[in-house]
């Protein structure tokens, strides 16, 4: 019988069934950060647990942590109190962290793939709703709760429901200045932030098939965005040629027999899907978000909806969304003024999103009034880049240079908006609030329309702005 990569890998990981439905489901690979995990830990030790499998987890700092601040103590106490907590958790229970002093510190999404802890065939779990990021490699990655964190700890097992796959297939060929950023925000756009509940996402297609793992990790990172709980690429030679030679990937024979074991947990031709959709590269456009979440995103060159013209299911969401974001109804989005440029997170803080940008950055300079900061996602990422001067490119046009950090994506550290600062992100979420302020505002971009907002200083076509060529793209 044909299967799914996502009924293959549920059956291999599955230990028994539960009386009320669910499936007992082993996690192969935990990861852990500074915010979710205290109080899981705290549990433990309340009940005289120890970590079952602690060389199944790994733990990193990222939300808290400043990124213009290295030296210790942090000017946040309570920053600095989740920095101690977690680092005595990791000595006492023997989990493998990656401490700032490692130069292996970062986002857990980011820190995960560089390291080749994220491999095919496998279940990861983490307590951040973005783990869906995993599934690039043919992973399935769940975001949990702290008490799943508890259970995790104590018995490497979870209870959960299977789901539902939907095929989200994207042929044909991406125009030049849509990336992958703006395939997700299409898809969430056309399917409803809530149109994957219950689902798993299987991305496939001409178009993902070229990606990078870098693009591909874009898109499942969002998954969660449009509802779905899990979003995966099957494996293949691209996920194999990028995880080779990594710290925590198979070496010598057990290479060959990992990546044979790997491509075996790949769709089957014959699959049976739940749903599919088929999506054209070539009809897909720059995308923004102009509201309050991220499925409520249009072109560059649409103009922000009116209540009045809406369906009635949507007058009312509209409406609150035009309210805060403080935008007119029926004006184009493009030419909106920004107040802040950010260009970093799990979702678009990778070495290929600071390449991109810097080759059209070079030479430019951020628009008067514009605040631009650029956060590369791990301490990888960063030393990479200053090995290109890519970090270089980005000062001398006026951004700040930071360290590794989710920075202002949630805003848990110094990174926040100011009032009612609107930001041009490549962030994934731009609800009420995100990023540090109760009245700050988000439009949700690729790394390259971020780029184009701050150097004009109003929210912008990147093609026009980098005079990007019209033909289809490769």
């Amino acid at each position: 019988m044909a299967k799914t990569l996502f009924q293959k890998v549920w059956e291999a990981h599955a230990v028994r069934q539960l009386s009320n439905g669910q499936t007992q489901l082993f996690i192969g690979t935990h990861l852990i950060h500074e915010v979710t995990s205290p109080q899981a830990f705290g549990m433990l030790r309340d009940l005289g647990l120890k970590v079952a499998y602690p060389h199944r987890t790994f733990a990193t700092v990222d939300h808290i942590v400043p990124t213009d601040q290295v030296t210790e103590p942090y000017a946040d106490p309570l920053a600095q109190s989740m920095m101690d907590e977690l680092r005595k958790n990791c000595r006492e229970f023997g989990i493998t962290f990656f401490d700032r002093s490692t130069g292996k510190q970062g986002i857990v999404h980011i820190v995960g793939p560089e390291q080749g802890i994220t491999q095919p065939g496998t279940t990861i779990a983490c307590g951040d709703s973005h783990t869906s990021t995993h599934g690039a490699f043919g992973a399935i990655g769940f975001g949990i709760g702290t008490t799943q964190i508890r259970d995790l700890l104590a018995t490497q097992t979870m209870a959960m429901g299977p789901l539902k796959v939907r095929r989200i297939q994207v042929d044909g060929k991406l125009l030049p200045g849509v990336y992958a950023k703006d395939v997700i925000l299409h898809i969430i756009r056309t399917l409803g932030v809530n149109g994957g509940t219950g689902y798993a996402y299987e991305y496939a297609g001409e178009v993902f098939d070229r990606f990078t793992m870098e693009e591909r990790m874009t898109v499942c990172n969002m998954s969660i965005e449009g509802g779905a709980r899990v979003g995966y690429v099957n494996p293949d030679e691209t996920t194999f040629k990028y995880l080779q030679g990594r710290p925590y990937a198979p070496k010598g024979a057990a290479w060959d027999e990992a990546v044979a074991r790997w491509k075996s947990y790949a769709s089957d031709a014959g699959a049976t899907y739940d749903d599919v959709v088929k999506i054209r590269g070539e009809d897909i456009p720059p995308t923004v978000t102009w509201g309050i979440n991220p499925g409520q995103g249009i072109s560059i060159d649409e103009n922000v909806p009116a209540v009045e013209t809406a369906p009635a299911a949507e007058k009312a969401s509209i409406a609150e969304a035009l309210e805060y974001m403080k935008l007119p109804a029926g004006q184009p989005i493009k030419g909106t003024k920004i107040d802040v440029a950010f260009m970093g997170s799990c979702t678009n803080g990778r070495l290929s999103d600071f390449v991109e940008v810097a080759k059209f950055l070079k030479g430019r300079k951020v628009a008067p009034g514009v605040k631009a900061i650029a956060v590369p996602g791990s301490q990888g990422v960063a030393v990479l880049c200053q090995e290109l001067g890519l970090d270089k490119v980005f000062a001398e046009a006026g951004f700040e240079w930071r360290g590794a950090g989710c920075s202002m994506c949630l805003a848990m550290n110094p990174d926040k908006l100011v009032g009612d600062q609107l930001c041009a992100s490549s962030s994934n979420r731009n609800f009420k609030g995100r990023q540090g302020s109760p009245t700050g505002r988000t439009i949700l971009m690729s790394p390259l329309m971020v780029a184009a907002a701050a150097v004009t200083g109003r929210v912008a076509d990147a093609r026009e702005v980098f005079e990007l060529r019209k033909s289809a793209a490769t």
